[in-house]
């Protein structure tokens, strides 16, 4: 094969890819219908023999006024994250959780290298010094996942025509949700799923002059998958 006709085949691929490639619009909402932010949406393909891997992004968990941000973070398998203090405060960052295990002791501004988040799951991310301060990154092994917004309502582009299994993830639901399947046809397509959970409050940053003792949110929600 010469590299022209390779090169051919490799523009024939990806217009082919592009021509088939679609979007789906998922909305969520809990039992009471009420928009669920924060929930996390990983599509895998069934009939996938290998997934592409996803283009590297800048992936950041910030601290600013005492809290982590975002409260919910969705990176690829294999993704780096950095954790950027804007605070005066130092922050002592922290996961003991089984999908990674890190530490970034007492520091202000930046690390001197990000975290990388190797293995697919959930991981807590809490502040030793900080008690209320309190985040997730889950981290997806399939390429094609997002987070919804306030409105509890996200988008995945780019989805290859197919079958594919929906799996749903939130720091409050009740139970770990039952996965579904929906079909990609060469069109934008939409689902609305209703997840079981606990509401309650986001971490929020405490009034000013409070100490590290103060909690302001007492339990975050429930790891799952």
């Amino acid at each position: 094969m010469t590299r022209l006709t390779y090169c051919l085949l490799c523009l024939s691929y990806l217009v082919c890819s592009s021509l088939n490639a679609a979007s789906l619009t998922v909305t969520i909402t809990d039992t009471q219908g009420i928009a669920l932010g924060d929930a996390v949406v990983e599509l895998t393909p069934i009939k996938a023999t290998e997934l592409p891997p996803k283009a590297p992004q800048h992936y950041e968990m910030r601290q600013q006024n005492r809290i982590f941000s975002p409260f919910v973070l969705a990176v690829p398998q294999g993704a780096k994250v950095d954790f950027p203090n804007l605070d005066r405060t130092r922050h002592h960052v922290y996961s003991f959780s089984e999908a990674k295990q890190f530490e970034l002791k007492l520091y202000v501004g930046k690390t001197e290298s990000p975290i990388l988040f190797d293995q697919p799951g959930l991981v807590a991310i809490g502040c030793n010094i900080h008690d209320y301060m309190q985040a997730f990154i889950y981290v997806a092994k399939s390429p094609y996942f997002a987070s919804t917004d306030d409105k509890g309502v996200t988008h995945i582009t780019d989805l290859p025509t197919g079958e594919y299994t929906v799996e749903l993830w939130h720091p409050w639901q009740n139970t770990q949700a039952t996965p579904t399947t929906v079909t990609i046809n060469e069109s934008s397509s939409s689902v609305a799923i209703t997840l079981d959970v606990d509401r309650q409050d986001k971490p929020s940053s405490p009034p000013s002059g409070f100490g590290a003792n103060f909690n302001a949110s007492s339990h975050v929600g429930q790891h799952a998958k």
